[in-house]
């Protein structure tokens, strides 16, 4: 018979904790990050690339990454794209509103706690750089304990769908190198045009001795894989962020199955060696 402390264990994966939203801003016209508190004041432990489910009490919940690095004292961060029914109510959410949070689940970037001394490139799709921001954070504040370079790489298909500005001026001002481009210029645009991998070769990494975390579109993160691979970077160095539907946040549903893995469980972070058959394959 299985013990009370294995049957309430599952249970609390499955109950939200009621969390007050204590600030917002609109990243672009249809993403917004929202600064989270719990009611009862406790704190959540998770590590960076983890996801929480979060609810619009009455509509339902989705999956969010979680964008706080896990030394951050202050409130959680969630930035949410638009896109649903649950993701506009999230998203229109106000200062004081109420929303549910379970979590975190789901694997992580391997940086807590590993302030490795070698160079970590990050790379980033538009909203990509959500689920990649804490890790930012945590890689950025290492640097002073003896931490390799951090280089931050950013694409966006346009210069309005840029977000976290506030943070890639933090982190150049850090020591960081920050750079970003976007697909289609604008008027009063004067950074780089082009696709993100165009950044690669000349951002000054060194590709024998780095690892790379990626999060975007899976097209875009394989076509970015390729050209760090032939740019001479390990494919074992390298890490994906992927993304299913995902529903219970546990695996249980199989709603998040890819291939041989429950993202819930076994991602959403996965190494690229693993990740590049499975990304061709389609979601159920």
């Amino acid at each position: 018979m299985a013990s009370a402390i294995e049957l309430d264990a599952p249970r609390s994966g499955l109950t939200p904790v009621l969390y007050r939203v204590v600030a917002r801003r609109n990243e672009t016209a249809d993403v917004v990050t929202l600064w989270l508190e719990s009611l009862d004041g406790s704190r959540l432990s998770f590590q960076s690339g983890q996801f929480n489910m979060l609810s619009a009490i009455g509509v339902g919940e989705v999956a969010v990454s979680i964008s706080t690095s896990p030394s951050d004292p202050g409130p959680l961060l969630h930035t949410v794209r638009d896109v649903g029914a649950v993701t506009h109510a999230l998203c229109s959410s106000g200062v004081g509103d109420v929303i549910g949070v379970r979590g975190p689940f789901g694997t992580d970037w391997g940086v807590t706690g590993n302030a490795a001394a070698i160079d970590t490139v990050i790379v980033a799709g538009g909203i990509g750089l959500a689920p990649l921001r804490g890790a930012v954070e945590e890689l950025v504040a290492a640097r002073s304990d003896g931490a390799g370079q951090v280089f931050v790489l950013v694409g966006a298909r346009e210069p309005d769908q840029l977000v976290f500005l506030d943070d890639m001026a933090k982190w150049k001002k850090a020591g960081a190198v920050v750079l970003s481009t976007v697909d289609r210029s604008a008027p009063g645009w004067s950074g780089r045009v082009g696709l993100v991998t165009t950044l690669l070769s000349s951002a000054g990494f060194d590709a024998h001795h780095c690892r790379v975390l990626i999060c975007g579109p899976e097209i875009m993160m394989r076509f970015t894989a390729r050209a760090l691979i032939e740019l001479g970077v390990d494919p074992a160095s390298i890490w994906v962020s992927l993304e299913r539907n995902m529903q219970c946040g546990l695996g249980w549903c199989g709603h998040c199955q890819l291939g041989p893995l429950l993202l819930c469980r076994d991602g959403p972070v996965v190494g690229y060696v693993e990740a590049n058959v499975l990304m061709n394959e389609r979601e159920r």
